[in-house]
C-alpha cells in the first residue's frame, strides 16, 4: 500500500514542526552526581607511578654513592684501605675454634645485696642471643676481657668480627694461643 506523494511529504512537515515546539521544562528531579570521570583514576594511577619512580632514583643515588666513596678511597689510598678491611674482618675458623671453652655451673644462691643480684644476672646472660646460662651448657669466655657467651653464638660473631660483641676490645691470632683448655666456671 502506497502513500501518495502529497500525505508524505505533510507528515514529514508535521513532524519536523513538532520537534521544533517548546517542551515544557521537566518536573525537578533529584540532581544526579557528576560520573565520575576516568581522568582521576588515570592521575591516581600516574601519580603513583612517580612515587615509586622517586623512591627508586632516590634508592639508586644512595647506593651509587656509597660505591663512588668506597672507590674513591680504595684508589686513593689502596694500602690503608686493605689494611682497615683486614683489621675489621673476622677470626679465622681455627683461631676461633683455639678459644677456650668452659662449662657453666650456677652457684647456690645465697641471698646477695640487689647491686651484686644485677652483676651475677648479667654475667649469666649469653650478650649475643639474652639468654641465660643453664647449668652444664658450654660457654665460651673470651681470654682479652673474660666476657662470656655461648659457643655457637660467640662463633658466629667471630668469624665476621674480630672484636668482643660487648666491650669491643680486639682478639687477635696472639691472644688466642694457649687458651685450649677446659674450664668450670661458676657463677658468683
Amino acid at each position: 500500500m502506497r502513500m501518495p506523494l502529497a500525505m508524505s511529504h505533510m507528515s514529514i512537515h508535521s513532524i519536523i514542526i513538532a520537534a521544533e515546539a517548546p517542551r515544557a521544562p521537566p518536573s525537578p528531579s533529584p540532581s544526579p552526581s557528576p560520573p565520575s570521570s576516568p581522568l582521576d583514576y588515570d592521575v591516581v594511577v600516574i601519580m603513583a607511578a612517580m612515587l615509586c619512580a622517586l623512591v627508586c632514583a632516590l634508592g639508586l643515588n644512595t647506593m651509587l654513592q656509597c660505591v663512588v666513596r668506597c672507590t674513591r678511597r680504595a684508589v686513593a689510598e689502596p694500602i690503608g684501605w686493605v689494611a682497615h678491611r683486614r683489621a675489621n674482618a673476622g677470626l679465622k675458623r681455627e683461631d676461633v675454634v683455639a678459644l677456650p671453652v668452659a662449662t657453666y655451673v650456677a652457684s647456690p644462691s645465697s641471698s646477695p645485696s640487689p647491686e651484686k643480684k644485677e652483676e651475677v644476672a648479667a654475667a649469666a646472660r649469653c650478650a649475643i642471643c639474652l639468654s641465660e646460662f643453664a647449668d652444664g651448657e658450654r660457654i665460651r669466655p673470651l681470654p682479652v676481657c673474660g666476657h662470656r657467651f655461648h659457643v655457637l653464638c660467640i662463633d658466629r660473631w667471630l668469624v665476621s668480627h674480630c672484636s668482643c660483641p660487648t666491650c669491643r676490645r680486639r682478639l687477635s691470632s696472639e691472644s688466642v694461643e694457649d687458651h685450649r683448655h677446659l674450664q668450670i666456671l661458676t657463677a658468683v
